[in-house]
């Protein structure tokens, strides 16, 4: 468990839970902060607000429980958007593959954002599919306020709109719901200036990941690379691109342009770690590519490299862990 505890960036997560952003000379956690203050900025505050809900089992419980109980969330959902918009002949089959891609696997693990910012991604994108532009706004400002790229729900959105109104020669009053995702990011920077009195401290934190331009990542002297051995990323590019472009001709417009909006953006992360910042394309690929993940040849190949998935899971669990030689500011 203390493997999982100290996983990164979970203790950091914990840390916004219990003082939101609000750090007082000569408290316990003042003095002991792994990192300063204008750092924490870089954690937005929906996931740190589920844990402090969930604290009466103890933070570092509630960092993991809140994530398990999104992870389940998600995996109903999404099983049941397959079942509802008839994406897939094997809604359960598949359902199974998307839980066990291998980075996947880890962050559902530890303390992590991702399966929450996936969850409330794909409750947006199936509320626009349903017409319910408010709702799809509001959880798409939801997104926002866990992780910064929810964001780009809203271009993806426009898109569609526009592809509407070019084709059906009409405009919805009800599509101003959309607006609600950018506000959900004026009400991030409006904490942040409550709290450190910076509107724009996630920009101020020293840590944002660049970028500059298309596969930056490929540049081992960046301080968020530092390494050559960077092959697997091509393989998730062309993965990730490859179901963009057979959702093209997708009914749900909106699942192909976010999945291309996202896409590109992801094109641009000057980081080592693309397989975490591309885990919200992973259940658009796995629609995406249905066919290929539901069949006979690929299901036996996963059954066999199963146990590497959990040597690989194992391994990165033992390894991607803070430091933590003081653990009182984390109860």
């Amino acid at each position: 468990m203390l493997y999982l505890y100290k996983n990164f960036d979970g203790p950091l997560y914990v840390i916004v839970a219990k003082t939101f952003y609000k750090f007082l000379p000569g408290d316990l956690i003042a003095q002991n902060l792994p990192l300063s203050s204008n750092y924490f900025a870089a954690h937005l505050p929906l996931y740190p607000l589920l844990i402090r809900l969930f604290a009466f089992v103890g933070y570092l419980k509630s960092m993991l429980l809140v994530n398990v109980l999104a992870t389940v969330g998600l995996t109903l959902f999404f099983f049941f958007i397959l079942k509802d918009l008839a994406l897939t002949k094997k809604p359960f089959l598949l359902t199974l593959v998307f839980l066990f891609l291998p980075r996947f696997l880890v962050v559902r693990s530890v303390g992590a954002p991702e399966s929450l910012f996936m969850l409330l991604v794909l409750l947006s994108l199936y509320s626009f599919e349903k017409n319910k532009f408010w709702l799809a706004g509001l959880l798409g400002g939801l997104a926002v306020m866990t992780k910064i790229p929810g964001i780009l729900l809203f271009p993806a959105f426009g898109l569609v709109i526009i592809e509407k109104i070019i084709k059906e020669k009409k405009v919805l009053w009800q599509w101003l719901g959309i607006v609600l995702i950018p506000i959900g990011l004026l009400v991030v920077f409006g904490i942040y200036y409550l709290q450190y009195g910076d509107f724009l401290a996630y920009f101020h934190t020293g840590y944002n990941v660049p970028m500059p331009y298309p596969f930056s990542v490929f540049n081992h002297q960046e301080k968020w690379v530092s390494t050559a051995w960077l092959e697997e990323i091509v393989l998730y590019f062309f993965l990730y691109l490859y179901a963009v472009l057979s959702l093209k001709n997708i009914k749900q417009r909106s699942f192909f342009y976010f999945a291309l909006v996202f896409f590109i953006a992801t094109t641009f992360v000057q980081h080592r770690d693309i397989s975490r910042y591309s885990l919200p394309l992973w259940p658009l690929a796995c629609i995406a590519l249905e066919k290929l993940f539901t069949s006979k040849k690929f299901l036996i190949a996963g059954i066999i490299l199963l146990p590497a998935i959990y040597f690989y899971a194992w391994n990165f669990l033992t390894f991607n862990i803070m430091p933590i030689t003081e653990w009182k500011i984390y109860f």
